[in-house]
């Protein structure tokens, strides 16, 4: 299968995990190779914890010579950030290892498309740490289900924190990824944090466009942004005065007669015979094949319906020059609806020292979890070059 890359680079992978995808649990798991004390031993990190994975409901093929272990670690704010933890094959916790940090996609949890990430790196040599956004899946947070820019950003430093004072990680030696609607904190993180070395993002969503603007194709006219900003101001009001969280659409349509269009729920029980492909793909993966309880995008529930102020308030890509000519790697698709924000963000990059992948035959959701469709071979030369 070859990629076409911007920087005119064909790659080979072979195709990797093959069989059915499996619920992680459905089999007994023991890693017992390394213990949790000895890991927790090796933390710098105050307000963080290391613990054997005892309930494991990761939604992916689970490789099982790859041990993962629960962490949990505070970011600025004070919310505890959860993740997973997987250690390279034959691990030694007196040798020093390339990490990676890596979440997404946006109402994702860890035990989806970001787990499977991590393990493949894992796989291949690196500490690597999925990580679910505060507020979401595992994580804390009073306010459940609510996105923010600014802080599921300050969750990729923290994670930077934890593993970068793990004694058996190289402080040096740190990547992060963001797959689908995290790749735009992940860009803006590694763009103010020197701890980042190189960035990687899959099936790039830059969720301030997203949100704030609508769909390429189909920005929101003076008007339509007028009605959905009254539309937002109503749902605060009605949140403070009854002191409840009202579920939402985080992306608002406005239909011709002016009309919020907005839901509760992400995805009804069964979708129309007629429904639009990219609905589909997602149905197909979040309520089918990847369904997980904690999941936003899987549940019967949506985003808080306050969700979209961070994203008119903040513009993810506003710092994109802070990159500077840092490393970056954009992975999408050819048949991606998203391909457009990866073009984008390759053109805002000032700097030279970035390259885009576009993986024929490849839909959005086909790099959340094909094997065949994810290049993970090209993204671990990438960060094994510029991890150094």
């Amino acid at each position: 299968m070859k990629f076409f890359s911007k920087k005119k680079t064909a790659f080979m992978v072979a195709a990797m995990l093959a069989g059915s995808f499996i619920f992680g649990g459905a089999e007994s798991t023991s890693y017992a190779a390394v213990s949790a004390g000895t890991l927790a031993a090796a933390s710098q990190m105050k307000n963080s914890s290391i613990s054997n994975l005892t309930d494991d409901t990761r939604v992916f093929n689970v490789d099982k010579s790859i041990e993962v272990k629960n962490v949990r670690f505070q970011n600025r704010y004070g919310f505890e950030v959860a993740g997973h933890m997987y250690l390279p094959k034959n691990f030694d916790a007196n040798k020093k290892y390339k990490a990676v940090v890596v979440t997404g996609p946006f109402g994702a949890v860890k035990e989806q498309a970001s787990g499977l990430y991590a393990q493949e790196m894992a796989k291949n040599g690196f500490v690597a740490v999925a990580f679910d956004p505060s507020m979401t899946g595992e994580s804390s947070g009073l306010r459940r289900n609510m996105g923010s820019p600014e802080i599921f950003t300050e969750d990729y430093h923290a994670a930077v924190d934890f593993v970068s004072n793990l004694k058996f990680v190289n402080p040096n030696q740190i990547g992060a990824i963001g797959i689908c609607g995290l790749s735009g904190m992940a860009i803006t993180a590694a763009g103010s944090d020197s701890r980042i070395k190189a960035v990687a993002t899959s099936a790039m969503y830059d969720m301030s466009e997203s949100i704030g603007d609508h769909y390429a194709g189909d920005y929101y006219t003076a008007a339509q942004r007028d009605a959905v900003k009254r539309h937002l101001a109503k749902m605060r009001d009605e949140e403070a005065k009854t002191g409840k969280s009202i579920r939402g659409a985080h992306e608002l349509g406005v239909d011709a007669a002016g009309n919020i269009q907005t839901f509760d729920v992400m995805f009804p029980d069964k979708l129309p015979a007629d429904a639009n492909p990219v609905i589909r793909d997602f149905y197909n993966y979040y309520v089918g094949r990847a369904y997980h309880p904690r999941a936003i995008n899987s549940n019967t529930a949506a985003w808080d319906s306050t969700t979209p102020y961070g994203f008119f308030d903040f513009n993810l890509m506003d710092n994109i020059d802070e990159l500077g000519n840092k490393p970056v790697l954009l992975i999408t698709g050819d048949k991606a609806h998203s391909k457009y924000f990866s073009d984008n963000v390759y053109a805002k990059i000032s700097g030279n020292n970035k390259e885009e992948i576009v993986v024929p035959g490849a839909t959005h959701v086909d790099l959340y979890d094909q094997p065949d469709k994810i290049p993970f071979k090209r993204l671990v030369e990438f960060f094994n070059a510029n991890l150094k």
